[in-house]
């Protein structure tokens, strides 16, 4: 299972704030784009990914949205029909159906509760799980080592709060994907296939291990 955690701090906090003009609406266009390149495939949605949304703008910051779309079952009482046009609607009725002092499930595999950026950082930390902070001055993805499991950080247009940025970085190892800065959702994808060559290459050398193996047997 991969992890994504992107934070922004103008992405509103209540449903109340997302109108028609979504760049208007505290850049929620950018998380929108974000989740899809997430989780959207050609004629799929990927099931090895969670992705954890910060949002830090007005009017009651901050609030955290976990995603994981649920795809087994009957639309409509399993899951939800989750398409690129309904995703700003998604995001309007989680923020609508907050509820303070309770992680609520708006969807399945859709949550929201108050939790803030740091805190959700310092939790999976602690869990010992692998954090990388996608910063410019990191080490190249391509060269990186990346463990089991890993968890992402990036930021939205504004970037992450320099405040912060230090107690990141003593918990999260510092990786770019690149010389040039890209969109969030351009890195986000660029990120995925990353890891999906990796996984690629990590099965085939099993798969060829595998038959090395049973050929020396015989």
């Amino acid at each position: 299972m991969r992890e994504l955690i992107y934070y922004s701090r103008t992405a509103p906090t209540s449903g109340s704030y997302i109108g028609a003009d979504l760049q208007k609406s505290g850049r929620i266009d950018i998380a929108v784009h974000t989740i899809i390149a997430a989780f959207f495939l050609s004629h799929q949605i990927r099931t090895d990914m969670k992705l954890h949304l910060v949002f830090a703008g007005p009017p009651d910051p901050q609030k955290h949205l976990e995603l994981q779309p649920v795809i087994e079952g009957k639309t409509g009482i399993d899951k939800i029909y989750l398409a690129k046009k309904d995703v700003s609607s998604v995001l309007k009725k989680m923020l609508y159906k907050f509820r303070e002092g309770e992680k609520r499930e708006v969807f399945p595999g859709f949550w929201i509760e108050r939790k803030s950026f740091l805190e959700i950082v310092k939790e999976l930390y602690t869990a010992g799980r692998n954090v990388y902070l996608l910063d410019p001055k990191g080490e190249d993805i391509r060269k990186a080592e990346i463990k089991k499991d890993p968890i992402f950080i990036l930021g939205d247009h504004k970037g992450l709060p320099l405040k912060e940025l230090k107690r990141l970085k003593s918990m999260c190892k510092t990786v770019t994907i690149g010389p040039k800065v890209y969109f969030a959702s351009q890195t986000v994808a660029i990120v995925n296939n990353e890891l999906d060559r990796r996984e690629v290459y990590a099965n085939s050398r099993t798969e060829n291990q595998s038959t090395e193996i049973d050929t020396n047997e015989d």
